[in-house]
Formats: C-alpha cells, structure tokens, sequence
C-alpha cells in the first residue's frame, strides 16, 4: 500500500509539474476566480489572519451562509465546515460503520466513502447503474431490495459523478423513506448540485436522519484550498463533529474564499455554467465525429461520460495518450471496477482553449493510443 501512495503521489507530483497541463479529469473548475474571491484570499493573507486557528466548526457567518444557499434557513439544519468535502465523508463513516453494518451505494460511485466504511468494518454493497434500461439512475426498488436492519449508510451522489445524472424531488424522497424504514443514515453527497437544474437536497424533503455533504472544490474552483461541509439536524452535527480529526478547524483563508464565493454565486455560476455547457457540446460534438458515443448527453455535472468501445483501445490507453500532449482526462476504471473499461470521464468547468485542445487532439490521442503496449499505473 504504502508502494502504491508513493507511485499516486509521484503521478500527480508530475502532472503539477508540466507547465500548461490541461486539468480535465478531477472535476476541478479552472475558470477564472471571480475577482471578489480572489481579493478575499489576498486580503486574508495580507492580515496575517493564517497565523491563527479559525473557530472549530467554521466562522459563523460561512456556516449560515452555507444553510441559506442550501435553501433550509429557517430550519434547525446547521453547516460543520471541514477540509474539504472528503473530510466531511470520512466523519461520518468514522461515525456510523462498524463491523455487522452495511454500506449502500451504487456503482459508479464516489469511491473514497466506500474506502471509509470499508476501514471501519462495514460491508460495502454497491448497485449497478451502468445500465440505459434505468436511466443509469439507482431505483427505489432496487435500493429497497438491498436493505436491511443492518444498513447503517445509503450514500447518493447527486449528480452522480461520473455519469451525471440528477434524481428527481420524488426520487430523493423515496429514498429517505426507505432509509428511515431500516434506521439508516442517508448521506446525500451534493457536490455537483450548482450545475444540475432542478436539484433536490434532501434536507429540505427530509431534514431528520439524513446529511448533506458539500465542497468548494468543483463550483467555486477551491480544490487545493480544501474547504467543504457537512449540513444536518444539530444531534447529528454533534454525532459527527465527536467523531472529527479536523479539531483545530478548516483554512481561514479558504473559509474568506468560500464566504466571498457564496457572496457572488449567483452571477459567478452564471458565467461557469454558460462555459461548461459551452464546452460540452464542443466535446460531444468532438467524440461522436470521432466515433465515440455519448450514453449521457445531458450531464448534470461538470464532465462527460465518453464510451470506447468503438476505438478498439483501452480508456488507460486514451488517458496516457492525452497525457503525454498535455491534457489530464480519467479512465473509468478509477471510478468503478466492473465498468471502467467502457469510457473515459473529461471534466468541463474549464477555459474554452482547453476544450478545443481536447476536441482537436483526441483523433489522435486514439491513434497513439493504438500503438502503445504498456501504460503506466493510472490513478
């Protein structure tokens, strides 16, 4: 294991290291900072406000801010500001998995909370999606007949990533339902809800058993300031926050990053959303006069589904291709096993010059794919 962190940490070492590397595997947003985030983290710096602790559950302001833009002010749900949306993952997995319980979840899916419930003992249990005949969505009924009193976690990812699908209001209601008729959490991970139309939180259908997880990474394009949260019902938050490594509380400078961000959504995810749909017609456009197929045109999130099949190649092979012209995209299998080797996943929250290097250079990312023999290790 500790080979494997080496060779990852070395991989992604080498991609910050080459200059002018189109990121479009990790659904990072590369926009531009909106002026008023940017000034926000100067000014934070330029105060020495680094030097010292921010409050342990986030500045009271971001955490109200964060209820409000999820929509259930007015509500007892309160925000828990953490590093990240991962870390906010990881608490609550930590909190609720134990040997004897399950996790549920489908596949695809994100993979690091199943890692979590899988340390601390519990059985993971994943629901395939991959599959047009249910619209690549998870169904009430097939949730419901994985199950039992033993579940202690179903986690949806909301736009799913990788395949950006978006559940509907009855949807997202079923599945609180069944959640409560076996006493089980329900995490509902809405990292990619500000590209979705029509999105649902679940706090707002269901504030009593479930979570809401959330990051600044993708939206606001924070992904290397580390800043996210978790939203609930306060016996909740207490739950989790017992069960934190994160004591000392999450980046002040992030935290004035996120505050001013959520000051300018509206006008900001204006703009990002008009580039990202942008940029992926542009792809769609691009991967079908390549022979590619697109399983989910309408993504919900900031990425593409990209089937392979017809290539003839492996989606490992058309990632080191990319990756040697410079351009960062994801195979499938690092977002699940028994699909991966059906597509490639191309993020689309970036500037419009690196979509059009993408489209222009994946006929011949597919060729020299077909000539090489070995790949290296991919993550």
């Amino acid at each position: 294991m500790a080979a494997d962190a080496r060779t990852r940490n070395r991989y992604f070492d080498d991609l910050f290291s080459t200059a002018d590397l189109a990121w479009m595997g990790q659904n990072t947003n590369h926009v531009p900072a909106h002026p008023a985030v940017a000034e926000a983290m100067i000014r934070s710096v330029e105060a020495g406000e680094f030097n010292a602790y921010a409050p342990p559950m986030g500045f009271e302001a971001l955490r109200s801010a964060i209820v409000a833009d999820l929509g259930v002010a007015g509500t007892s749900a309160e925000a828990l500001i953490t590093e990240g949306g991962v870390n906010a993952l990881a608490m609550i997995c930590k909190a609720r998995s134990k040997p004897g319980t399950t996790f549920v979840t489908t596949d695809p899916t994100w993979k690091w909370p199943c890692m979590f419930a899988e340390q601390a003992g519990a059985q993971v249990i994943q629901i395939p999606i991959y599959d047009a005949s249910v619209n690549y969505k998870l169904t009430p009924e097939a949730l419901r007949a994985n199950v039992d009193e033993r579940c202690a976690i179903i986690y949806i990812v909301d736009p799913n990533n990788p395949l950006g699908i978006r559940y509907d209001r009855e949807e997202i209601e079923a599945f609180a339902e069944i959640a409560r008729s076996v006493g089980a959490l329900l995490i509902h991970d809405c990292t990619y809800r500000d590209f979705a139309d029509g999105h649902t939180p679940v706090l707002q259908v269901a504030p009593e058993g479930t979570v809401v997880s959330l990051s600044f990474s993708k939206w606001l394009g924070l992904a290397g300031m580390r800043i996210g949260a978790l939203v609930a019902e306060p016996k909740l938050v207490d739950e989790f926050s017992a069960a934190s490594t994160s004591v000392l509380g999450a980046s002040v400078v992030a935290q004035r990053a996120a505050m001013a961000g959520l000051s300018v959504k509206p006008e900001w995810m204006k703009d990002v959303r008009r580039i990202d749909s942008a940029n992926k017609a542009m792809i769609i456009e691009a991967a079908k006069a390549t022979g590619l197929s697109v399983p989910i045109p309408v993504s919900h999130g900031n990425f593409l589904v990209l089937e392979t099949a017809s290539t003839g190649v492996s989606p490992e092979a058309i990632v080191e291709a990319a990756r040697r012209e410079g351009v960062m995209i994801r195979q499938g299998r690092y977002h699940t096993a028994a699909f991966g080797d059906r597509f490639i996943k191309v993020s689309t929250s970036v500037p419009s010059a690196w979509a059009e290097r993408f489209c222009e250079g994946l006929p011949r990312y597919i060729e020299t794919a077909r000539t090489l023999n070995d790949v290296p290790a991919l993550f």
